[in-house]
């Protein structure tokens, strides 16, 4: 038997990259995993696959901006398998790298709206399954910036403060009900997140990457499957309200 055995799993964001590889890893231990997405085509080809694979996987559209579609998330989920045991918010966006002094309202808002309100959102809808269950586990994905100050823009970096700040919240609030909550504070990982940023703001880039050189190497999206799969399964059960950097010991310098 896997470490998730028929526990049943939502995963937001893995129509693709991090999440993606969250769910497949899940999968493979035995999860019923939930893809939920705001790319309708990327989550419909991601349960093909892997229903394909022999997994057992559902998909649900969702904007975790919008709060319709969050709770929409949980009842789909709740109808389908009768039950929700673990919850990775791993859906997030990017600021385009932009400083204090060049933030524009509209980047700030997405972010902050994407980033931190859908996060709580989603733990708030799914907090009372868990204590009818008798438990579950929520996997925050934060990032080195919301562990460190200057490896980020200003709006992400907020915002990763505040699911870090979340995270170590519920974690004291409800650990009694048997509910952990744990994030994941990666650094570069090579998928197509930073590709795929457009009106960089230069400034705020150039202050971002001073550091990188001491940077040991880049993560892989299946270094981060792996971290998510022991804050999800029993083998970290000791573990609650932990923020963990995964950069390769980049911020230890």
């Amino acid at each position: 038997m896997g470490k998730l055995q028929d526990k049943v799993a939502i995963i937001t964001g893995s129509g693709a990259g991090i999440g993606k590889e969250i769910a497949r890893t899940y999968a493979s231990e035995g999860a019923k995993v939930v893809i939920a997405d705001f790319n309708e085509n990327a989550l419909n080809s991601t349960v093909a696959e892997f229903k394909e694979s022999g997994y057992e996987a559902f998909g649900v559209k969702v904007n975790v901006a919008i709060e319709e579609d969050v709770q929409k998330m949980i009842a789909d989920t709740v109808e389908k398998y009768g039950r929700i045991d673990i919850l990775v918010n791993n859906a997030g966006v990017g600021d385009n790298m932009q400083a204090a002094g060049n933030i524009e309202d509209t980047i700030w808002q997405r972010v902050m709206d994407i980033n931190v309100t859908g996060v709580m959102r989603a733990i708030r809808q799914v907090l009372p399954v868990f204590i009818e269950n008798g438990g579950g586990t929520i996997v925050n994905m934060a990032a080195i910036a919301g562990l460190t100050g200057g490896r980020g823009g200003l709006a992400y970096t907020t915002a990763k403060h505040a699911v870090v700040g979340m995270t170590k919240n519920i974690a004291s609030h409800y650990g009694e009900q048997n509910i952990r909550c744990n994030a994941i504070a990666p650094a570069h990982v090579e998928t197509g997140f930073a590709a795929a940023m457009t009106n960089v703001d230069q400034f705020g880039m150039q202050q971002s990457i001073r550091g990188v050189k001491l940077m040991p190497k880049a993560g892989q999206v299946s270094d981060i499957a792996n971290i998510a799969l022991f804050l999800a399964s029993d083998d970290s059960s000791l573990i609650n309200g932990v923020a963990l950097a995964a950069d390769g010991g980049w911020s230890a310098y």
